[in-house]
């Protein structure tokens, strides 16, 4: 088995993009795949084939059923805000930090291929008032995608992102740069300074409209 952190460098980058796609890829060559979105914020009940946990399991083959959905994510909040501030907006608990790690883990040891775990937001997002993302990442300490956008800007957000995961000593498995639509910076610009910046991180860029997910899901 192994597991997979899908992670960001902001929200509407492409987390789930990329998730679906690599599910889609290894259920195309047979692989045993599985993933979760156990924080989702912005969902709608009324329009559940649309959200992010929608759009998992119809990668995944599976319905669009209450448990289902319970199955993958479990805190769901209907305000597109962080969770913390979901939650403090709906009146309901905070995420439970210990519960989520608990939860993952034991998703990981159940799965017998790959576990995609999808974050929320970006790499610094907070979940409660105490713990972001990261946290969530760096308790689980298992490998990460990151995904990053071809915007203008996206230079500094990248580089800030990959400094936070490393000094948590993460392991990146693969820098995607998903290219962002109507982007006045070239896209071989962007990939050529962050090769320069990045080291030996593995960087694959997911071209719109001719995307292929084979190379990234080789490095996993």
């Amino acid at each position: 088995m192994s597991a997979i952190f899908i992670t960001a460098t902001g929200t509407d980058i492409g987390k789930t993009y990329v998730t679906t796609g690599l599910i889609r890829h290894c259920r195309a060559v047979g692989g045993n795949v599985d993933a979760l979105k156990p924080v989702a914020t912005g969902y709608n009940q009324a329009s559940v084939e649309g959200s992010d946990t929608g759009l998992l399991l119809s990668a995944l083959g599976r319905p669009l059923q209450s448990a289902e959905i319970d199955r993958i994510s479990p805190w769901r909040f209907s305000a597109p805000l962080s969770p913390d501030m979901a939650a403090r907006q709906e009146g309901r608990s905070p995420v439970q930090f210990d519960a989520l790690i608990e939860f993952c883990r034991r998703a990981i040891v159940a799965c017998h291929g790959t576990l995609l775990i999808e974050g929320i937001g970006g790499v610094m997002v907070p979940l409660d008032e105490r713990h972001t993302t990261l946290d969530w990442i760096a308790a689980l300490n298992i490998p990460v995608v990151l995904v990053a956008g071809s915007y203008l800007g996206s230079l500094s957000h990248t580089l800030t992102a990959i400094h936070a995961l490393h000094r948590c000593n993460l392991v990146i498995q693969a820098l995607v740069v998903n290219e962002t639509a109507n982007s006045t910076v070239p896209m071989a610009d962007t990939m050529a300074t962050l090769k320069r910046f990045t080291g030996s991180t593995p960087i694959v860029a997911l071209r719109r409209g001719a995307s292929s997910f084979a190379e990234l899901a080789a490095l996993l």
